[in-house]
């Protein structure tokens, strides 16, 4: 370049074809560049590795443009993934054993001995041949004030709460309420929950329709899609991860998918653990990802199950004797919407009314948490506040 300036003025006049071939140049090195660089977020996208995002080396609000206009290629998928659908595909098809007697199932998952038996013992009486009990405890063995409970023990785990172990005990209930072809409907319950209405508006709640009650919801906040992980990649992505209550109320069909899963079970197994990075919980996460991914349309979003997250804590309130009237139990019963509250900094409200079979209905069949003090109250007002 030095002799090029050091050219007389007459010399330079040779130059233009020089200038115009340089100038040639630098655009087309602008675009073999950006050709190579589409190439490769194309490749990240269409195949990504096993244990990173698909755009794994570029943050994701540079991918994010990328992927809404990269074609959607369908990869390779893995044999388990293959295994998985193929099982998902055939359950949900497949017609169930039809009960002459069908029942429900009250799975207690219980640290000890189960504090409200006697108003259980209420709600059950004169209900012989509809209902079964399992009874889960993972600390100690429950002591019985009631002969209903006796003998209901299925072999139990410890449980450590938010880790797979949690999901575990339900599994565990889920497989031995599972031998009796006549279960229809399976109810998870924890030692503090109480019955809201009677037993025959409670089986017909559940009996009449086809859907399980699983909460699940998207929250893009830091206890939503702030826990994923992309580990969970490819089978699981981070779209498709939802947030729920761990209560549910679920049909037989629901129940054997659940026991059928090792695909997804084993990715929250190894990578949703909480106070590790993301503080992952798998039982608010395990079963709203998975019925999202295999079958949204087959549950309602809701847990029947109430309990009160209004106090912005991280447990929900908690009702002793003086907090149990008539109003508080008329106020719970008479919800018929649900509220999802995102825990971003936009604390987005979202409310949805509880259909059922397409009339909205009230959401709650069973309620927590309550104090054991407060069973002589419950006793007292279960008669009169619940509905026929």
């Amino acid at each position: 370049m030095k002799q090029v300036w050091q050219r007389s003025s007459k010399d330079m006049t040779a130059m233009p074809p020089m200038r115009h071939r340089g100038a040639a140049k630098k655009p087309m090195w602008i675009i073999v560049l950006l050709s190579l660089v589409c190439v490769a977020l194309m490749g990240a996208y269409v195949y990504p590795p096993r244990r990173y995002s698909a755009c794994y080396f570029f943050a994701s609000s540079v991918c994010t443009p990328f992927k809404d206009w990269l074609p959607n290629v369908a990869r390779e998928r893995t044999d388990e993934e293959i295994v998985s659908s193929v099982v998902t595909r055939d359950l949900l098809a497949m017609p169930m054993p039809v009960s002459k007697n069908p029942k429900i199932a009250f799975m207690f998952l219980t640290p000890g001995s189960l504090p409200f038996e006697k108003l259980w013992e209420k709600f059950l009486q004169g209900q012989d041949g509809r209902y079964n009990i399992y009874i889960h405890a993972s600390r100690e063995k429950p002591v019985h004030s009631s002969s209903l409970f006796v003998g209901r023990e299925i072999r139990s785990e410890k449980v450590v709460w938010g880790r797979i172990s949690m999901v575990d005990a339900e599994r565990r209930l889920l497989a031995n309420a599972l031998e009796d072809v006549d279960n229809q409907f399976f109810v998870l319950l924890s030692d503090s929950c109480v019955p809201l209405h009677t037993f025959d508006y409670m089986y017909n709640y559940l009996m009449g329709t086809n859907v399980s009650f699983i909460d699940c919801f998207l929250d893009p906040g830091p206890h939503g899609t702030g826990r994923y992980s992309m580990e969970m990649l490819p089978e699981i992505e981070q779209r498709d991860f939802r947030k729920g209550a761990q209560w549910f109320a679920i049909t037989r069909r629901h129940a054997l998918l659940i026991l059928a899963d090792n695909l997804y079970y084993n990715k929250f197994k190894l990578y949703c653990k909480p106070a590790e990075g993301r503080n992952c919980i798998a039982d608010e996460h395990y079963l709203p990802t998975l019925f999202n991914m295999v079958d949204p349309g087959g549950i309602a979003n809701w847990s029947v199950t109430h309990v009160d997250w209004s106090e912005g804590k991280w447990h929900p309130r908690s009702y002793r004797a003086a907090d149990v009237t008539y109003g508080l139990l008329k106020n719970i019963t008479s919800v018929n919407e649900t509220f999802h509250i995102t825990s971003d900094d936009k604390k987005v409200v979202t409310v949805t009314p509880c259909m059922w079979n397409g009339t909205k209905r009230p959401c709650y069949l069973f309620a927590r948490k309550f104090y054991p003090e407060a069973l002589n109250n419950l006793l007292k007002l279960f008669s009169s506040h619940t509905s026929a």
